[in-house]
């Protein structure tokens, strides 16, 4: 699960948004068939009902959502996107993201439709600087083309754009030159997620999972060459003791709270899920400066690859992004 956070530039950067969002699952069917997918595992149950996905609307405006993202599977392929964001927006939804592979999206008149029913920020994901790299990853002929195609259009239109982009054993070399393209292509906003070893991605495991000592640095890299070309950048899912220099780009610091309202399933905080059932942290992380901010790797990544990578960082122990 990879989450769009936004950044406030407000005199460098602020920590957590101060409004609370519900994270709504479309369903499960997609245009793409990712090698990487978290999602692939649950394809089998399809895509939910328009009414369900309303209530679920509703729900999380009484529980005090002001933002929405509709993610999936693929949330631009339903014959409804257009019809639940206009929705959304009547609700009272301040912010309503797209999270998306963006191939509709390279559809021009796809973009006006979603933004004249209330979205306002699209969050595409793009996973390689070439189409060889990026359609092998995403198993579609031609979504390179139709991606970018979509982040030229969605910039056109005047959109805020934050793309993703999972790191994975075939490109994390490539991060640095993924970076180019998006600052070529005038993105608001990049982020470089290392991949969580569930669905595809744990099937494919072997081909997909870097090691994190070694993927650090070209992440690195790339989020410098964003920072020197003026878009915002961040890294999801990176311990900080491996960030050395780049800490306050750690995605941790961002995600709003979210709650997440999936088929039959809802999390009222992602937050202390993710903490206390998606993340690891080893003894040897109490003596970390970094210790009360960092929430450690996906679980999934040391049960395989260990934990000889992740070194405590000594010093005062800090609790927010203003001590760094």
């Amino acid at each position: 699960m990879f989450f769009a956070a936004t950044f406030i530039k407000k005199a460098g950067f602020t920590s957590q948004m101060a409004y609370k969002r519900v994270d709504i699952k479309t369903g499960f069917v997609c245009n793409n068939n990712c090698r990487f997918c978290v999602q692939a595992h649950k394809k089998r149950f399809g895509n939910r009902q328009t009414d369900d996905i309303k209530k679920d609307l509703r729900e999380a405006r009484k529980s005090d959502c002001k933002g929405v993202v509709f993610t999936g599977g693929e949330p631009t392929i339903r014959k409804d996107i257009v019809e639940l964001v206009s929705y959304a927006k009547e609700l009272g939804f301040g912010s309503i993201q797209i999270q998306t592979n963006a191939r509709c999206l390279s559809y021009k008149p796809m973009c006006i439709r979603l933004i004249d029913a209330g979205a306002n920020e699209f969050s595409p994901a793009l996973h390689g600087h070439t189409a060889e790299l990026h359609d092998y990853l995403t198993r579609a002929e031609g979504s390179f083309r139709q991606t970018t195609r979509a982040i030229m259009n969605l910039r056109e239109l005047g959109q805020r754009i934050i793309t993703n982009t999972v790191v994975v054993k075939p490109n994390y070399r490539h991060l640095p030159d993924i970076a180019r393209l998006l600052v070529r292509l005038k993105v608001d906003q990049f982020q470089f997620a290392f991949v969580h070893a569930v669905g595809n991605a744990y099937t494919n495991y072997d081909e997909m999972m870097p090691s994190m000592a070694k993927a650090a640095p070209f992440l690195k890299s790339g989020l410098q060459l964003g920072l020197d070309n003026g878009v915002v950048v961040m890294a999801e899912a990176m311990p900080f003791c491996l960030m050395k220099g780049f800490e306050r780009y750690c995605s941790e610091f961002y995600i709003p709270k979210t709650e997440i309202r999936d088929i039959n399933d809802y999390d009222p905080s992602y937050e202390n899920t993710r903490r206390e059932q998606g993340k690891q942290k080893f003894e040897k992380c109490r003596g970390c400066r970094y210790d009360l901010v960092c929430e450690g790797p996906w679980k999934e990544y040391p049960e395989r690859m260990g934990d000889s990578e992740f070194k405590p960082v000594p010093g005062k122990k800090i609790t927010s992004i203003d001590e760094i």
